[in-house]
């Protein structure tokens, strides 16, 4: 008879443990055993016997040596069915494992709400003071790990407010806020759940309370658009309501908006919600959800939680009524939100799921693979990226339309771009803007708009460079977008760098993330992106405060997992003479399919 397999569970949030189901195992001695595993299981491929060495060992008489016993000990810990192999090591475990970080990260809400570590540091309690550069890493990771739990219990709370659950709603939200605080929208999600369970005045406390914190304990007040996206009604019904009135309202909110009349837009998309749920008639209760998420989330007004919640509720009416279409709709629209706030393993699982229910449809897949190329680029994933992106504009033009390939060529552009190739960024982004002024898109035209006056200025063309930063920076302002505006400002402080004026170039470039923070749902990229340069000015001319500066950074690039962004974060570390940080960007560099930054990265390793 076949002995059978012994289950193996990894739990490297909170206290690490490793357990099998025919019992527990020994646990090793020494935190580095533990160390070792966690570099290799996060890192996601093999990794150099000779980084390790010096990242984990740096004051061992023999660290390859050391090493080679550290990893005879995880061999033990993990058992025979796993393998700790080769230079570059490479770990491989079993199938049907659990490894508590790769389920936090891959699963679902569901499968990952109930994990025993969620919210926990990674490997809690362990220090590395006697390997600064391993030590470093380690922060960035529970940063990442940290950003990834609340992500989860993000995703829950809306899911549970999308399917009235209010008791579960309410303990998500409120656990997510005790692991952020200081997120204005964790507030709005627990402010959302008290008014959806029917606790008005609690829901008004919660404001009041969120409001005390701010300005107390962070001398600021949320955003202006704080008490109407945590308090806003959309739950409400109209009796005598007909699929013409909410045909009227759909089409009045849209006109409004397009019209950029943004508040009364809203209202009107709001009151057509409020009339569909009287109505039996499941199409046009998805349709006015998908239309007023989908509104609420391109505002970038604040409201992205009410929107996520329609969101969630269009997708759950079109699954039930086996609409393909709406349900991928909605599923790539939730995508989008995560992609703004930096969720990025969040979008990739609605992604996934949108993609097959829209595989028909190229219109819908256009968009679809626009966002996952531009996720995939935010993350310094760019062979996928330039897959996906190229699919997003083949399916574009076999479907005419000139939005979503405006949205294609963009981010295809912004790829060639951070990869120097600024030919190919310059046929692209000038797509992109003809495209989109095709389309009438005319609040996306600062974006490529900004990219081609960076490649001008890449390309020496100074001149040409701050007339079209200065152009798109002017109709960011027209249009109140903070994304573009930070854009804009940050390539005006460039310019001025260029030009020698250093005092001036530094106060464009601390403006340009401020701009950026105005509301909570601005794109998280392009705030990193302007730090990333105010870092390089700073660190160019020895401003002071140039250590806090990258020191941001990092902690959001390392939050987010936009790995590119955390590699020059921790590149213009080692320009201040941090030495320990350039063992943890070279093992950054190695997975980045970038020769501008491997140039970069060869420039401060001489």
């Amino acid at each position: 008879m076949t002995k059978p397999v012994s289950r193996l569970t990894i739990q490297l949030l909170g206290s690490p443990t490793v357990e099998r189901s025919d019992g527990p195992r020994n646990q090793p001695r020494g935190n580095k055993v533990w160390g070792l595993l966690a570099f290799l299981a996060l890192s996601g491929t093999a990794q150099p016997r000779q980084l390790l060495a010096g990242m984990m060992f740096p004051d061992a008489d023999d660290p390859l040596g050391a090493l080679r016993w550290n990893v005879s000990q995880l061999r033990r810990l993990l058992g025979p069915e796993s393998s700790v192999e080769g230079d570059p090591i490479r770990l491989q475990l079993p199938a049907g494992i659990l490894l508590d970080t790769k389920v936090l990260l891959n699963g679902t809400w569901m499968e990952a709400v109930g994990l025993p570590g969620l919210g926990r540091d990674l490997l809690e309690g362990l220090h590395y003071d006697s390997a600064p550069s391993f030590e470093l890493w380690l922060t960035n990771e529970r940063a990442r790990l940290g950003a990834a739990s609340e992500a989860i219990l993000h995703e829950a709370t809306l899911a549970n407010l999308a399917q009235r659950n209010h008791r579960d709603a309410l303990e998500h939200a409120a656990r997510l806020v005790s692991l952020n605080r200081y997120d204005e929208n964790s507030h709005v999600l627990l402010a959302r759940a008290l008014r959806s369970s029917g606790d008005v005045e609690g829901a008004e406390r919660q404001v009041e309370r969120a409001v005390r914190l701010f300005r107390d304990e962070l001398g600021v007040d949320p955003s202006p658009s704080f008490r109407v996206a945590a308090l806003s009604d959309s739950e409400a019904q109209i009796p005598d309501a007909s699929a013409s009135t909410v045909a009227a309202q759909l089409e009045a909110g849209e006109a409004a908006i397009t019209a950029g009349a943004w508040l009364p837009g809203l209202e009107a998309l709001r009151g057509a919600v409020a009339a569909a749920q009287a109505i039996d008639d499941d199409l046009v209760r998805v349709q006015a959800h998908l239309r007023l998420g989908s509104a609420l989330v391109h505002a970038a007004r604040g409201h992205d939680e009410e929107g996520a919640t329609n969101l969630h509720r269009a997708a759950s009416l079109a699954d039930e009524r086996g609409d393909r279409v709406h349900a991928a709709n909605a599923r790539r629209e939730l995508a989008y939100v995560e992609l703004l706030r930096g969720r990025y393993e969040r979008a990739r699982a609605w992604l996934n799921e949108a993609a097959p229910l829209a595989e028909n449809d190229d219109v819908e897949y256009a968009w679809i693979a626009g966002v996952r190329g531009a996720c995939e680029s935010d993350v310094a994933n760019y062979p996928a990226a330039r897959s996906w992106l190229q699919t997003g504009i083949e399916r574009a033009e076999k479907a005419g339309t000139e939005a979503s390939g405006a949205f294609a060529h963009n981010f295809l552009g912004r790829l060639h771009l951070l990869q120097g190739n600024l030919d190919d960024a310059r046929i692209h982004v000038k797509q992109s803007l003809e495209l989109a002024r095709d389309a009438s898109w005319t609040a996306f035209v600062p974006f490529p708009m900004s990219l081609l006056a960076e490649v001008h200025l890449l390309s020496g063309e100074i001149d040409t460079a701050g007339d079209t930063f200065e152009h798109a920076f002017a109709m960011s302002c027209q249009l109140g977008d903070p994304c573009w505006e930070s854009l804009g400002a940050r390539g005006l402080g460039l310019v001025a760098a260029a030009r020698s004026d250093p005092a001036s170039a530094m106060l464009r470039l601390q403006e340009a993330p401020r701009l950026c923070r105005r509301f909570p749902d601005s794109y998280l990229w392009v705030e990193a992106y302007a730090l990333e340069a105010l870092c390089r000015v700073a660190v160019d001319n020895n401003a002071p405060g140039a250590s806090a500066m990258i020191g941001e950074l990092e902690s959001m690039a390392a939050r987010t997992g936009m790995r590119e962004l955390l590699a020059r974060a921790l590149l213009h570390r080692v320009a201040l003479g941090e030495w320990q940080a350039l063992g943890v960007a070279q093992s950054l560099i190695v997975l980045i399919d970038n020769p501008a930054l491997d140039a970069r990265f060869e420039l401060a390793n001489t």
